[in-house]
Formats: structure tokens, C-alpha cells, sequence
């Protein structure tokens, strides 16, 4: 890029510098001994609403939570049905600096929850355990929804101009400046902060596709940067020779409620080997997102 822009480089050179403050107090968190597990529930069922019956899922999320609770984690849920999120606008894909933490397409007055208060709660997490019913072989809407939202802690920093936030060319610069600049040390580029976090996945549903919606999760999930430790899903899937009022009775029974709190005792271990020792971190292209 052309550096003849002293006073876009100087903006440049702030972003750097507050994304590299945030990534040290991301990492100096993380070492902290307590355990913080997110449960995120994306299911639309409610025994409120028209299907008149509480999700599968968000069951076993319960339990997998109350197991983590007994291990000494502070423990939080959140059902996404509750919050209000708007699609993501595909500004990253423009360029990675036209997406920006926390998001700014829907800010100020046009805030949705997305923004005001659910990336605030992710950022609290240690641990987070996605739970998501498989609807025609796949995550929920919901889930998928959340996951795209969710490009914003993938990477994106502030703007680099608060007064011309959406404006390409200066986006553009920007994500070339972080191109020749970037290294590997945490923050030195684009900020992944999922980097570190420990995953779980919680499927259930009436028919195949607990495979498709897994994988769909684990793929992002990983190149988010979170980690998964052996044992880190489950799935719990009625026949479809059966009707599907049949499946409430199927799904919430012993096994399937050992599975979950299986799940949390494997999370929970994988969480306390990383907390384990603050001298290490893991490694990306920072140039790159």
C-alpha cells in the first residue's frame, strides 16, 4: 500500500496497539484459575409458544451445565430465541476491516442484542457448550444465525476511522497495513478472540443429520480458533419409524443425560490442562483472517 497517508497510518498504528492491549488482557484472563462454561441454547422450541413443548436440546445443555456447575464452574445459558439478532451483512467479506468489533452494522440507535449484550457474554466464556436441534440435516436457523454474527470476534477490530466507518478505501488500506505489518504474536494483526476458548457441541433431533450439523459446527468452530478436547459432542437422535411425539421420551432419558454430563467433565478437564501453565499461547497468521 501506498504510506503516504501519514494520518491514516497513525490510526493504523492505534488500532494496533489497543488490539495488542486487548489481546495481553484477553490472555492474562484466560489463565485465571476460575472456569467460566456459556451454555448457548438455539433451539425455537417453547412450551410458551406453538410447539407447546420445552427444546431436547436445551435439556441436555441443563444437564451438561449443572455437571460443569458441580465441577466448580461458574455456569451462565443463554437461549437465543429470547434475544433479538439481526443477519450478518457480509461486510467482511468486502474486506476483513470493514467488519468490525463489536459490530457496526447494527449500532447506536439500530443496536440489536447481538451487539448490546450477547458479544459481551461470549467474551465472559472459557468454555462454551453449543447446543442446536438438527433441522433438515442441519444446525438450527438460529444457530446458524449466531454463528455468522459471531464473524465480528473473529478477527475484526475497531474502525480505523470512527468518522468514516463503512468507508471502503480506508478499510481496504487498513487490512493492507495489517498485511505488511502482522506477525504471529496475539493481537500484532487481526484479533482472533475465540482463540483458547474450549468448545462442546449438543445435538438432537428425530432424524439423521446429527454428522452434518456437528461438522458444520466443528469446522467454523476450529477455525474460529476454539479448542475441542476428546469427547467434546454428543447426539442424541430418535428413529424415523417413529413419530416424532415419540421423541420427547426417546432423547431425555438416562444415557443420553450421562452423555451430557460426560461432556462437561471433558470440557471442564480440558479447561483446567490449559489454565494449567500462563507460558505458552497458541499461533496464527496474524496477516490473515
Amino acid at each position: 500500500m501506498n504510506l503516504s497517508d501519514k494520518k491514516l497510518i497513525e490510526l493504523f498504528k492505534k488500532r494496533k496497539a489497543e488490539a495488542e492491549k486487548e489481546a495481553a488482557a484477553i490472555k492474562k484472563r484466560f489463565f485465571e484459575k476460575k472456569i467460566r462454561v456459556l451454555g448457548v441454547s438455539a433451539s425455537m422450541r417453547s412450551v410458551n409458544d406453538y410447539a407447546a413443548e420445552s427444546s431436547n436440546s436445551e435439556w441436555l445443555l441443563d444437564k451438561c451445565l449443572d455437571e460443569a456447575k458441580k465441577s466448580g464452574a461458574e455456569t451462565k445459558k443463554i437461549a437465543l430465541r429470547d434475544y433479538t439478532i439481526e443477519p450478518c451483512k457480509a461486510c467482511y467479506s468486502t474486506t476483513n476491516t470493514q467488519c468490525h468489533y463489536k459490530c457496526t452494522c447494527y449500532a447506536g440507535k439500530e443496536a440489536d442484542d447481538m451487539t448490546k449484550k450477547i458479544y459481551d457474554i461470549v467474551m465472559w466464556a472459557d468454555v462454551i457448550v453449543f447446543a442446536t436441534p438438527v433441522n433438515n440435516f442441519k444446525i438450527s436457523s438460529l444457530m446458524a444465525l449466531f454463528i455468522d454474527r459471531l464473524i465480528s470476534m473473529d478477527g475484526s477490530l475497531a474502525p480505523a476511522d470512527e468518522n468514516n466507518i463503512k468507508d471502503k478505501e480506508t478499510n481496504v488500506k487498513h487490512t493492507q497495513f495489517i498485511e505488511e505489518t502482522a506477525g504471529e504474536k496475539f493481537g500484532s494483526g487481526f484479533l482472533k478472540r475465540f482463540t483458547g476458548k474450549i468448545a462442546g457441541i449438543i445435538t438432537t433431533g428425530h432424524e439423521e443429520g446429527a454428522s452434518m450439523a456437528i461438522s458444520q459446527l466443528y469446522m467454523t468452530l476450529t477455525h474460529y480458533g476454539m479448542l475441542f478436547p476428546p469427547f467434546s459432542n454428543m447426539y442424541a437422535i430418535n428413529t424415523v419409524c417413529e413419530g416424532t411425539y415419540k421423541d420427547k421420551n426417546k432423547v431425555r432419558v438416562a444415557c443420553y443425560e450421562d452423555e451430557a454430563r460426560l461432556l462437561a467433565k471433558n470440557l471442564m478437564t480440558a479447561a483446567k490442562i490449559c489454565k494449567r501453565k500462563g507460558d505458552y499461547w497458541w499461533v496464527y497468521d496474524g496477516r490473515a483472517d
